[in-house]
Formats: C-alpha cells, structure tokens, sequence
C-alpha cells in the first residue's frame, strides 16, 4: 500500500474548485471598484447650452466584471494543470536534467561566449533601428500621420537620454525634468519673436538658459537624497509652471505664445506661397509642394539632435566625470571618501541633463508654433521617468525601446478615447511585471579590468 501510494501521483486537494473560485470573486470584487470609476458613468452634454447629464454604462461594468471572473478561473485552471504535469515529468526528467547538467559543466566557455555575444547582439539591433529611423520618411507606408508620430517619438528619445543622466548615470531621482524643457521652449520663443532670430541660433541659447536653471536646481538639493531630492525636484517644476502662468507681460500668461517662427532649410522657407523675393523649398529644388516636406525636415533636425545626445552621453561616460557620475550613484560616501566633489558632480548631472531639455524645448516649440504651460505639467515629467525606468536605468538602447512602446504603440490607441490611458498603464504594469529592472537592465562596465597578460 505505501508503494503503491509512492508512485502515485499526487492530485490536487478536492477544495482546488472552491479556492478557484474565490480568488476570481475576489478578483472580480477589485475589477468592480475600478471599474465604477473608470468608465461606469459618463458626463454628457445636450448641446445649444442646455446642460449636461450623467450617462450610466452599467452594461460595461458587469462585462468587464465578468470578463474578469472568467479570466482569472481560467487562468488559475492553467497553472494547476501546469503544476500537476510538472510534478509528473519531473521525476521522470531527473535522468535527462542530470545529462544536461553535465554537458553543461562540460562546456565551461559558454557562458563567456554568450557573455561575448550580448554587445554584438547590442550593436545589432542599435544598428537596425538607425536604418529604419534613417529611412523611415522614404518607406511607402509612411504618411503624414506616421511621419509625426515618429517626431513625437524622437522627441521623448531626445528627453529620455537627457533624463538618463541625471536618474541612469548619476542616481538623483528627478520629477521636475519637464521645467527644463520649458525653459527652453519659452526662451526659443522669446528671443525669436522679439530678437528675429532663427532656430540654429536660438538653439544654443535655449540650451544654455536650461543649463542655467539646472545648476539653480542643484545647488538647493546639494544635500538631499532619495525621497527628499525627488520631493524638491517636483516642487522646482511646479514653480516654474506657476510663473509660466503668472508671468502675464513675458510670458502671455494661459494664452501662451503664437505666432513661433518655423525652421527653414538654410533660409529656404517651407510654404506653398512664399514671399515675394524669397525662393522656397520646392522651388529651388524644382519639387512639386508638400506639406510632408516640412514634417520630414523637422524629423531629420529631431533625429540629428537625438543622435548627437547620444553619442555625446556615450562619451561623457567614458570621461573622469562620467566615472564620478557612476561612483556617484553607487554610493555617495563612497564617492567622497575616493576624493571626487559630489557639488560638483551632482551640478555637472544637472546642468547638462537640463540643457538637453533645453534643446528638447526649442525643438518642441518650433514645431508646434505654439506653447503655453499646459505643455509642461508634471504628466510630461512622468512620462519621460517612465521611459527611463521602463528601458533600463542608464540604458540608452532600453530607452529608444521604451519611447517606443510607451508613446509610438499607445498612439494607436487614441481612438479608444477614455481607456487609452488605462491602456497606457496596462503597458507600463506589463513590463514591470515581465521585466522589473527595464527592458534592458545590463549595463556594460565603462572600464573593464583585465588580468595581466590577458588580451583586453
């Protein structure tokens, strides 16, 4: 009787259907109260001013509900087939994983080989998404509403490597970034309406005010750390949101600022009607007028700026400050303790993270012709941590993944309307449940220490 009980397999206890079921009622329950909220009820206006009403969509919260009870029975049905075949093939497979053990110990350089193979799988794929960003306006599929997303895209890539800095290099948890990147869109719009002057030359300037805000950030938050720095972080953004608003004669207050001069290509203007004694774009180059023409030049100008953050970020790394930005990260007291200033290499993060904003801003700006502080909520700020936690903390190629997921393939949802966001964050738990250190969490060492004699 014990033998025969031995080699039986264990079945699940007969309660399995009743603990199913009450983990999808709970499950249900939580659906419920999101639920109700989320799209339960509806404001809805009569229009001609005769009021509004409250819509109640019960229909879609017991399907929702419902759909979630099923689900989950489902689901938990799954996993308790999945245990009972594992635990009758794992005794089974004992012999066949002993085997595999010892072809694995029998071949102690794979690991070094796959260890090898991971930075050329990096350069690979990096070097894929160049091709298709390069020829992404040529490719026939392409309109003008793909063209846009993809300068939306580029821009969050630009904001998300300036961001990488200051959270993925040097560690300080930032959630004003999008103050920066106010500060350059207002300030490419100022001094082109009231200086005349063009975008290749405003840009410098926008950058180099952002930087400037950046070390005014930075010295009040010399001493703060974790919670503390990303606390007067937030409140830094909120101020300049407040004086955008309140600063009525420099700024135009809520209106913003219309009316932003558009990027020409070497003083050749984008228009169908150029002015008189001005040649245009397509007139000089004997093309037949687009209005494409003008998005796909305002890609390339993003997708320059984009690449030129990048490889400057991967420079700077491999420089004394980049090293002190790591060390840095790693541990502060450390850091002090090995000689390196943290003043001044928490200033340096911030300095050049924000002028990347800057240059973010006068981008955003220019495209627009348009700006007010609306643009430039804490929701922005949100959005590019997110990019930069989700690809991987001081991950430039997780980044581009990231923006890519976070803004390119939600866009897709827009005609879902209010659950867009729901879908939005549906992602961004997906990922963090799938991967919860990023998209790409590795990061390759900036030095690598070789014995003496073995070939670096």
């Amino acid at each position: 009787m014990a033998a025969e009980t031995a080699d039986t397999p264990q079945h699940p206890p007969q309660d399995g259907i009743a603990a199913i079921l009450k983990d999808a009622g709970i499950a249900a329950l939580i659906s419920l109260a999101l639920a109700l909220p989320l799209f339960g009820f509806r404001i809805v206006g009569f229009g001609s001013g005769r009021g509004l009403a409250l819509e109640e969509r019960w229909d879609w919260v017991v399907t929702a509900v419902l759909a979630v009870f099923a689900g989950r029975i489902a689901l938990n049905l799954w996993l308790r087939r999945f245990r009972a075949v594992l635990a009758i093939g794992g005794r089974v497979g004992d012999g066949v994983g002993d085997k595999i053990g010892q072809a694995v110990a029998a071949a102690p350089r794979l690991g070094r080989i796959l260890q090898a193979a991971k930075p050329a799988f990096r350069i690979a794929v990096a070097g894929a998404l160049l091709a298709v960003a390069l020829a992404w306006p040529a490719f026939p599929f392409v309109d003008r509403y793909l063209l846009d997303l993809g300068v939306i895209v580029l821009t969050y890539v630009m904001l998300g490597w300036g961001l990488n800095i200051v959270v993925g290099l040097a560690g300080l948890l930032d959630l004003g970034y999008v103050a920066f990147y106010a500060v350059g869109a207002y300030s490419y719009a100022l001094l082109a309406l009231h200086f005349d002057l063009g975008f290749w030359e405003c840009l410098p300037l926008a950058g180099a005010f952002a930087a400037f805000f950046g070390i005014v950030l930075g010295f009040p938050v010399l001493r703060l750390r974790g919670d503390y720095l990303a606390i007067v972080t937030l409140g830094f953004g909120e101020i300049i949101r407040i004086i955008l608003i309140n600063w009525y004669p420099v700024t135009n207050g809520p209106n913003g600022i219309s009316g932003i001069p558009r990027p020409s290509f070497f003083g050749l203007p984008f228009a169908a009607d150029p002015p008189e004694g001005t040649v245009a774009f397509h007139q000089f180059f004997g093309l037949e007028y687009a209005s494409t023409q003008r998005i796909a030049f305002l890609y390339y100008v993003i997708l320059a700026l984009a690449l030129v953050t990048n490889l400057f970020t991967l420079r700077i790394r491999r420089l004394p400050v980049g090293r002190a930005w790591e060390a840095l990260r790693e541990d502060e007291i450390a850091c002090r303790s090995l000689g390196i200033n943290p003043r001044n290499t928490k200033l340096t993060a911030f300095a050049i993270g924000a002028m990347f904003a800057g240059f973010g801003g006068s981008f955003f700006a220019t495209r627009q012709g348009f700006i007010s502080p609306e643009s430039f909520s804490f929701i922005e700020s949100a959005i590019i941590l997110a990019i930069v936690v989700l690809g991987g903390m001081g991950s430039q190629l997780g980044v581009v993944l990231a923006a890519v997921l976070l803004i390119g393939v939600t866009e897709f949802f827009r005609e879902l309307e209010q659950f867009r966001m729901l879908a939005f964050g549906a992602g961004m738990v997906a990922i963090m449940v799938w991967r919860p250190r990023g998209l790409l969490a590795h990061r390759d060492p900036t030095i690598r220490l070789h014995a003496r004699g073995e070939k670096a």
